[in-house]
């Protein structure tokens, strides 16, 4: 048995021979190997494309499924002109754009806009008042999530009950509300450290004032270079705003405009408009938009459209085969919102305000999970949710499980309800979409660290090419279902 064991350890010896030692042995066997007269070619290496080779130049292959998709969208293209004729029409835009295809003069989109400035005086002025002491914090907290409940309510209650919104109409009165609640919270949790730094200042001053003559330091010459560093970084403080002077009219406007969800009394500014710079970001805007309805208006509706009965009838083939159909314009319209909201608008807000920080996304195509990806595809959501909800969640106590699960709860949220308010169609499915993704982190998370950083990142390039597709033809289906009944599906079905 002892030997058998020696043998064992000698074996398992003989196997942890390292990497560097067994190169070694492989290049003095290639020299020897070159110094036969059959003139050896061979030697070892692995496939270009086997997953070990660590071969990453892949420009031809992206050329060629860039050309492959051109061709794809080229047939579509022709089918769609084929089967529907030119689509586009700019007049019908501005007819839905403005709601006057549905209702006369009234406009009630445009009075819940205006009635948005209430909510934000009050909060300035409940801010004031905390500032000087006149009202309890207990009391201030309270009135401030009355008002950031109301914020968020009455859009809900306003659309479903008062007829006359359009589509567009109520979308954008949801999503101005829904920007104002996280910008809200953000001002005033930050005049609330405010609040207690200050308070904390003020205390510690109190004990510095209890200290005798005796006590303090004299001063020499580190003293006084100590002291000159000390008068620069106060001067420099001095510059700043401090609380409670940004409690202001203009301070909070300002917050209100700038491309960032998150509040801070000193943001980093610019110097000068880049008058090039700004231009090419509104004929982006401009441009960008245009393509968008076009996508919507000749490739997207019609696809929709056609999905309505075998989604109706679940036929799981042809509702499948108009899923992926609908998929591919609704990418497209999809990225080229990214670009246009991310990079071309919020740019273009930051150049007119001065507003330093144009960080809006990373690179969210190469994320090889879901949670990189939403963590890098939009940035102003997500250091708000990270500096103003996860951590002060997991600094009370809770644990990063539960304050994630409450950040993507928020989130949800805030899906559905930009969605099911406008429509008036009250389902949950945006609302699961999102509350999918913690799955769906665990699955993309297996298969990065079994399979490899590229098979995940084929999970998240799914998720975003298939889900999407599939809420709209769901809303879509329930919202003729909620407004139009059966008697809509079952013309659709005779035609």
């Amino acid at each position: 048995m002892v030997v058998m064991s020696g043998e064992q350890d000698g074996i398992r010896f003989r196997r942890a021979q390292s990497v560097t030692r067994a190169e070694e042995i492989q290049a003095v066997e290639q020299k020897v190997r070159k110094s036969q007269p059959d003139r050896p070619i061979h030697k070892p290496r692995d496939s270009l494309l086997s997953w070990n080779s660590g071969f990453e130049k892949f420009t031809g292959f992206v050329n060629w499924a860039f050309l492959l998709l051109s061709i794809g969208g080229l047939r579509l293209l022709l089918e769609n002109f084929i089967k529907y004729g030119i689509r586009v029409d700019p007049v019908q835009w501005f007819y839905i754009l403005t709601g006057q295809d549905e209702q006369g003069s009234e406009h009630p989109s445009i009075v819940l806009i205006l009635y948005s400035i209430v909510p934000i005086i009050f909060c300035l002025l409940t801010e004031k008042a905390l500032a000087i002491e006149i009202i309890s914090s207990a009391l201030g907290m309270t009135m401030h999530v009355v008002n950031l409940l109301v914020l968020i309510f009455l859009p809900m209650v306003i659309i479903h009950y008062k007829d006359g919104f359009s589509l567009i109409g109520a979308s954008t009165v949801t999503t101005l509300y829904s920007i104002l609640f996280l910008k809200l919270w953000s001002y005033v949790q930050v005049n609330v450290w405010c609040r207690n730094a200050r308070q904390n200042t003020s205390n510690k001053s109190l004990r510095r004032q209890s200290l005798s003559y005796n006590n303090l330091p004299k001063e020499d010459d580190n003293n006084l270079h100590h002291k000159e560093s000390k008068d620069d970084l106060s001067n420099t403080e001095k510059l700043l705003v401090q609380y409670p002077d940004n409690l202001t009219l203009r301070d909070l406007f300002y917050f209100l405009c700038a491309p960032t969800l998150c509040y801070e009394l000193n943001f980093p500014r610019t110097e000068r408009i880049r008058k090039r710079f700004l231009l090419k970001r509104i004929f982006e805007v401009v441009a960008g938009t245009q393509l968008i309805l076009c996508i919507f208006q000749q490739y997207m509706i019609p696809s929709v459209k056609n999905s309505l009965i075998p989604f109706s009838n679940m036929d799981i083939t042809l509702a499948t085969e108009r899923l992926l159909k609908l998929s591919i314009p609704n990418h497209l319209a999809w990225l080229c919102m990214f670009y246009i909201l991310f990079n071309s608008w919020l740019n273009l807000l930051g150049e007119v305000l001065h507003f330093a920080d144009r960080s809006f996304y990373s690179d969210w195509w190469n994320a090889n999970n879901i949670d990189t990806f939403w963590r890098t595809w939009n940035l102003p959501v997500h250091r708000w949710a990270l500096r103003h909800l996860y951590l002060p969640l997991v600094e009370v106590g809770y644990n990063k499980a539960i304050a994630a699960t409450t950040v993507f709860f928020i989130s949800a949220f805030f899906h559905e309800y930009m969605v099911s308010v406008p429509l008036k169609t009250y389902k949950i499915w945006a609302f699961m979409g999102m509350m999918a993704q913690i799955p769906l982190s665990n699955i993309s998370k297996f298969m990065e660290r079994n399979y490899g950083g590229r098979m995940g990142n084929i999970v998240v390039w799914a998720s975003l090419i298939i889900g999407q597709p599939m809420c709209i033809m769901m809303y879509y289906h329930d919202y003729v279902i909620t407004h139009y009944g059966q008697s809509l599906i079952a013309d659709y079905g005779h035609v």
